[in-house]
């Protein structure tokens, strides 16, 4: 059987290195890795022109595309970047937001309304404090770089009112937040001016324990991205979806015990071996699961923030959006 070439872009993640230096390798397939370091980079042209056969995908597209049937993707089941959001959340100390309930109607940064973890971040206020964002004012730029990342390209709009304004190119997000030109940022980014301002503070300053908590109640683990495969080379390879699958499933596994390898650290990281220990007992012995049962609950609850947020006319089913495996 002739190889197949295909081009892999993701992140310089432990997880996917296996796939990316051949240890771990599909038969019949060369995988020819474009590793980048911001997403954005991979999401703006796997959108535009397909420019990758398998892609890292912002979660917040898989769904909505495939939902409006203009996906140029399938969607599997695999999460290259997963995070909890409960730290992400910065606030002006002078802008009076002492709890959640003071964000409502405030002037919030975000790189893109649209971001996997805005709307995560968007729903864990809604779900867990009771606070709906609707009546917010919107600044939309980069955080800690001038200009709007990811152009409109990766733009989506929700149905309900949305009050937004994009941002002069000539400021980011993280000034305007020590200056006081908005008064919360959230997002997936730290704006540099925190810990350099003394304005500049986390709204929820003990974050790992309430995401510890958070997962404890609802058994979540928010997930950012998925992989994708462009629908072309599905279509013409109904098998490739199924492989590749239980390819990044062997890479994950072969990064993990590489993690749990006493004999020397495999990052640098000097108590390693004390958060792996802590993950386990807080997560069980598989804490970044792939699959769409492993992860319904997360799943679910992110189909639920979409159609609040009013990205989704209604929450879809994980068969909708994940290709069979």
């Amino acid at each position: 059987m002739p190889t197949l070439e295909l081009t892999l872009a993701a992140g310089p993640y432990d997880r996917m290195q296996p796939l990316y230096d051949g240890s771990v390798a599909i038969d019949g397939v060369r995988i020819v890795p474009h590793v980048r370091q911001r997403p954005v980079d991979i999401f703006s042209g796997m959108l535009e022109r397909g420019a990758f056969d398998i892609a890292e995908m912002s979660l917040t597209h898989c769904y909505v595309l495939t939902a409006e049937q203009r996906a140029n993707f399938v969607t599997l089941p695999v999460f290259p970047s997963r995070m909890f959001r409960h730290g992400f959340i910065f606030v002006n100390a002078r802008s009076g937001i002492r709890t959640p309930a003071d964000l409502a109607g405030k002037r919030i940064g975000v790189q893109g309304h649209q971001m996997t973890a805005a709307v995560w971040i968007r729903g864990l206020l809604r779900d867990g404090h009771g606070v709906d964002l609707a009546d917010a004012e919107w600044y939309e730029g980069g955080v800690n770089e001038y200009g709007v990342a990811g152009g409109d390209i990766m733009e989506l709009r929700p149905s309900r009112p949305l009050r937004w304004q994009r941002i002069p190119a000539t400021t980011c997000l993280s000034d305007m937040l020590a200056e006081g030109g908005i008064d919360a940022l959230i997002g997936a980014f730290i704006p540099k001016s925190h810990g350099r301002h003394p304005d500049v503070q986390r709204l929820f300053p003990d974050y790992k324990r309430m995401e510890a908590a958070y997962h404890a109640a609802t058994g979540v683990f928010p997930i950012m991205h998925a992989l994708v495969l462009r629908r072309d080379r599905h279509e013409a390879h109904p098998w490739l979806a199924d492989a590749l699958a239980s390819a990044c499933a062997r890479a994950k596994e072969q990064a993990w015990q590489r993690l749990r390898f006493s004999g020397a650290l495999a990052a640098t990281l000097p108590w390693l071996m004390d958060h792996v220990e802590e993950t386990v007992a807080a997560l069980g012995p598989d804490p970044w699961p792939y699959g769409v049962d492993e992860n319904r609950a997360t799943l679910d609850a992110f189909a639920a923030m979409l159609r609040a947020d009013g990205y989704l006319d209604r929450a879809l089913a994980c068969e909708e959006v994940f290709a069979p495996h």
